[in-house]
Order: structure tokens, then sequence, then C-alpha cells
């Protein structure tokens, strides 16, 4: 297969993905034009046509992001048909199962031993361990507050002096874990790396050990 014959076919399976969304959501090719346009980003309704239909060779990065907006789908959705296909020419003559081609795209692809620091790879893992460190410090933050709260409102004294113990026990736990947040934001500081802003449920992590 030639260059150009692989970039038709990935033109044409953006195009099936980005038909087969639009049907999903419930929009004709005017309202999504019209939505497009109210992004900032106008996507004319003669290039939806012409792409869902065959009749244009290309879609390009910023059409695909602002479809995949109104669309309601992540991007990586309009350029992987997972679940619908078993496998994506992912280059010409490189054929693969549509997760691992994904998971290649997204950088998810399993590694043998850590990447090397400073690599793309790593700087994508650092800030995969830093979403997975904030959802495992909201969780646990959000759990203590709930059973401090089923101990507080207990009306039984002794009953109550139990669920605080077990309450102050998860507060334990989840102050650790806000502190193994903080420690790594600082490391990717030092790193010369900006952490994202942290989710209102644990904003206040930075500053506990100030207190």
């Amino acid at each position: 297969m030639t260059t150009d014959d692989w970039s038709a076919q990935l033109t044409a399976r953006v195009a099936e993905q980005i038909r087969a969304a639009r049907k999903a959501a419930g929009l004709t090719v005017a309202e999504t034009a019209d939505a497009c346009a109210a992004l900032g980003a106008p996507v004319q309704k003669t290039t939806i046509t012409n792409l869902e239909t065959g009749r244009r060779a290309s879609v390009d990065l910023a059409e695909l992001l602002v479809l995949a907006r109104v669309l309601g789908v992540p991007p990586v959705a309009l350029l992987f048909p997972l679940g619908s296909a078993p496998t994506v020419e992912v280059l010409p003559g490189r054929e693969v199962p549509v997760w691992d081609g994904l998971a290649w795209f997204t950088g998810e692809t399993p590694l043998r031993a850590p990447a090397p620091e400073n690599s793309a790879r790593h700087l994508l893992d650092t800030f995969r361990a830093h979403s997975d460190a904030v959802a495992t410090a909201i969780a646990s933050t959000e759990l203590a507050k709930e059973r401090r709260r089923k101990a507080t409102t207990t009306l039984d004294p002794a009953r109550r002096a139990a669920l605080l113990e077990v309450a102050a026990s998860y507060e334990e736990l989840a102050a650790e874990d806000r502190r193994e947040l903080r420690a790594l934001r600082q490391r990717m500081r030092e790193n010369g790396l900006q952490p994202p802003p942290l989710p209102d449920e644990v904003r206040t992590a930075e500053s506990e050990d100030a207190r």
C-alpha cells in the first residue's frame, strides 16, 4: 500500500467514526456545523458532508478536535474504531489490533522497564501518576469525611466513640494520600514541570505542611 492509499483509508476511517458519533449524538450535519461555529472553530456543513460521503480526502487536526468536542467523544475515538473493528493500519503496511494502536497513540503501551527520565514517555507516565494520585486522594478524603459525619451524627455514646476511632484511622490514611500527592507535585516542580491545578476536594493538600 502506498502512503497516499494509507492516508485516504485513514481519512475514510475518521469520517466513518465522525458519522457514527454524529448519529449517536442525534445531530444533523447542519446542527453539527452550527455547534462547531459556536465554539469559535467553524467546520462548514459542506466539509462534514464531503468527509462523510468520501468526497474529501483529508481532515486536519483542528477539525478533528472541534468535531470530537461537539460530538462528545474523545478525539482518539475518531482515529481508532475501538470495539467496532479488530485491527487498524497505524502506518502504511503496519496493521495491529485496534487497542494496541490506540495505546501506542496515547503512550499507554506497556514497557518492560521504566521510561528513560525526561523522555516523552516518562513525561506522560508522570502526569498519569499525578492523575491517579489526585483520584486516590479525593476518594480517601471524601471517605474520611463521610466516616466522620456518620460518627458525629450517631446518638449512642459507645457507638459514637467506636466510629470516631474508625474515622480517625480513615483520616490518617487520607492525610497520607495527600502527603504522597504533595510529594509527587514537588518532584514534578524540581524536574521543571508544572503540575495541573488541584481540584477543590484536595486543594488544601499543598498547604497542610504549613499548619
